[in-house]
């Protein structure tokens, strides 16, 4: 198994490299050669397999001769081995062929977990192996940053720096990157909005000497690695609801695209998925691009969903990839348009196959509060203002025989004050995040600009040190 750039000039390359590079060197992002695929026996056998080996079956088709078989098997069941359901991601039924799959069971209450505990050590199996050290730099709007600094606390081979938009987080997101003590661990509040901070990281990206002289590896959803974890509860959620036998559909709030995708890989992988939903909030770029063809940039307005408050959704190029047939030269041109004018339209036939794959609706705030107040009040259900998007946007399809999933993404606690004021009840923290508010924050405000954001990381970093 080898992968490509979606921009076509940077040299292929195995899982362990696209685990550690993140992003290509030509700017793009790293798609598999060819798409591995999972037969309907096999999908069949996973309705009765836990958690963590559908993951390590799943994963175990993109990793090739990387990860040993019986190695990636023993990460997957210590990832999860500490998550607050047996299920890892349970499914919960919210009407009439619809369902809830929980998501927000892990340490961070929120669905990168899934994802971040594995891809912790996968990495430092694959540094260990080559004794050597990396450094993370992750931009975040919330979720991405705690999931990533509590999978990799304490790591003597990586140093983490996280990048959030000062201010525009919720409370017990910032909280949860800014107090914890390893001195692995860099929590950086930039002066900005998400979209700054993963502008930045993408800029130190194209630095290369700063990139090699740190060893620097990146952990969002621009990491392959990433979106194979997140395939696999797709695949899970849906042989427990009867595929291949029968077609599931799914509805995710998302913002960077990337939880999304990983569905349209499970579709590619044989999943017999009958409907992907984008669900947006005010922050409607993809609900827009879908009915107008054009994808272009507006100012991000603060929401009480403020994970999915994005432009700039970075794993939208991986999906303009497959609608281009792979053209390289194609996707830089309109990657360059983006970076230059803040826009580009996407040719007819692209864009038709892409309205094949996906459609996509907004929720704005309002329509988010009733979602969450009509859960609680049909059901006794609590969702965050994540889910609660995504829950308005499904509502607005009709009920038929194949079962719709809508993705929770977060324990509504994470959000605790939007909750009340939609529900009138307000969730507490588990107990392993009762103190959260009493302990002591630790991090550092910088100015939207990347030098001086270079020099910081230069000045932590373990990897650049062994370089000196």
């Amino acid at each position: 198994m080898d992968y490509f750039s979606t921009r076509g000039r940077a040299p292929r390359l195995g899982f362990a490299d696209v685990l550690l590079g993140g992003l290509a060197p030509d700017g793009g992002l790293y798609l598999p050669s060819v798409w591995p695929t999972i037969s309907g026996a096999e999908i069949a056998a996973f309705a009765a397999m836990p958690y963590a080996d559908v993951a390590a079956d799943v994963v175990s088709r993109f990793t090739g001769d990387d990860i040993p078989g019986d190695l990636l098997l023993s990460m997957c069941r210590d990832a999860y081995a500490g998550f607050g359901h047996k299920a890892v991601a349970p499914l919960v039924q919210s009407g009439p062929n619809a369902w809830i799959l929980e998501l927000f069971h892990g340490p961070t209450l929120a669905f990168k977990d899934l994802a971040m505990q594995l891809l912790a050590r996968l990495m430092d199996h694959v540094l260990g192996a080559r004794g050597r050290r990396a450094t993370i730099v992750g931009a975040t709007s919330g979720d991405t940053g705690s999931a990533a600094i509590e999978a990799f606390r304490g790591s003597s081979k990586v140093d983490v720096f996280i990048l959030f938009p000062k201010g525009r987080t919720s409370e017990v997101q910032q909280r949860q990157m800014t107090t914890v003590a390893d001195e692995n661990v860099h929590a950086v509040a930039i002066e900005g909005s998400f979209d700054d901070c993963q502008a930045l990281v993408k800029a130190l990206f194209a630095r290369d000497r700063f990139r090699e002289r740190v060893a620097m590896a990146a952990i969002n959803s621009i990491n392959w690695a990433r979106i194979v974890a997140q395939t696999a509860y797709y695949f899970s959620a849906a042989a427990a609801l009867g595929a291949p036998g029968r077609k599931v559909s799914f509805t995710v709030p998302t913002g960077n695209f990337g939880d999304i995708f990983a569905g349209h890989v499970a579709r590619r992988m044989g999943l017999p998925i009958d409907r992907l939903v984008i669900a947006t909030n005010r922050n409607d770029i993809l609900a827009r691009t879908f009915a107008e063809g054009r994808y272009e940039v507006r100012g991000v307005v603060p929401t009480e969903s403020p994970s999915m408050d994005i432009q700039i959704s970075s794993n939208f190029e991986r999906l303009l990839s497959e609608a281009l047939d792979h053209d390289g030269a194609a996707v830089t041109r309109l990657m360059h348009g983006l970076a230059q004018s803040g826009a580009f339209t996407i040719p007819d036939g692209a864009m038709e196959r892409i309205r094949g794959e996906f459609s996509a609706d907004r929720a704005d705030e309002a329509e988010t509060a009733e979602a969450m107040a009509a859960a609680w009040n049909r059901s006794g259900y609590l969702a965050d203002p994540h889910t609660a998007v995504a829950l308005a946007v499904a509502g607005r399809i009709p009920v038929s025989d194949v079962p719709m999933v809508t993705l929770a993404t977060a324990n509504p606690a994470k959000f605790p004050a939007a909750v009340e004021e939609a529900t009138g009840v307000r969730p507490p923290l588990p107990a392993h995040l009762r103190d959260l508010f009493e302990r002591q924050e630790r991090y550092t405000v910088l100015a939207n600009d990347v030098r001086a954001l270079e020099h910081h990381i230069e000045a932590r970093a373990r990897a650049a040190t062994l370089e000196a």
